[in-house]
């Protein structure tokens, strides 16, 4: 068997971000002077299809193959909205969020419907060789919780941030990289 190498790399900080707002899928990022990572030789290049992605990995100078099952968790009603006017008009519906994985009070997707939609990515990936993926931070959550096979609340401690890299490996099951 082959080995597999994912990199995970969160998307460049978005006005949104920057804002406190959850995403929406036409998101653009602000500008970067320079690029994030270098893409090595022989490496793949995948992006999830939102526009911030596209972005990000337009920097990396290699063309990336759009990815669907790295799409963004589904925020329904709540896309563009900030946590502080949720906070004010929703709170009862944010805490729930926030705490219960299996909710979506928003209409969207849920994170534990997030998690299962990666978890099922990352099952059948079966394309040896060194990878790299551009997606957001709710996805590398959900495949940390995959990988790690931790609780689903696991995922509000972890903080991912814009150009963060997340490395993975597979030989047999998945294995968490650090380095």
């Amino acid at each position: 068997m082959k080995a597999v190498r994912l990199t995970l790399l969160c998307h460049a900080l978005t006005p949104a971000q920057k804002h406190g707002q959850l995403a929406h899928p036409d998101d653009g990022t602000l500008r970067l002077e320079a690029s994030p990572v270098a893409i090595e030789p022989g490496q793949h290049l995948l992006a999830a299809p939102e526009r911030r992605a596209g972005d990000t990995a337009r920097w990396l100078g290699a063309q990336a193959q759009v990815e669907p099952a790295l799409a963004d968790c589904d925020f329904g009603s709540w896309r563009g909205m900030s946590l502080k006017q949720l906070q004010a008009e929703q709170p009862q519906a944010l805490e729930q969020w926030l705490t219960d994985p299996f909710s979506a009070p928003h209409g969207g997707e849920s994170f534990a419907h997030l998690c299962e939609r990666v978890g099922a990515w990352l099952l059948a990936f079966d394309r040896p060789g060194e990878w790299l993926a551009v997606t957001h931070p709710w996805v590398i959550r959900a495949a940390l919780v995959a990988v790690l096979e931790c609780p689903l609340a696991a995922a509000q401690r972890i903080d991912v941030l814009p150009l963060s890299r997340v490395a993975l490996s597979f030989t047999g099951q998945w294995r968490l990289r650090l380095g």
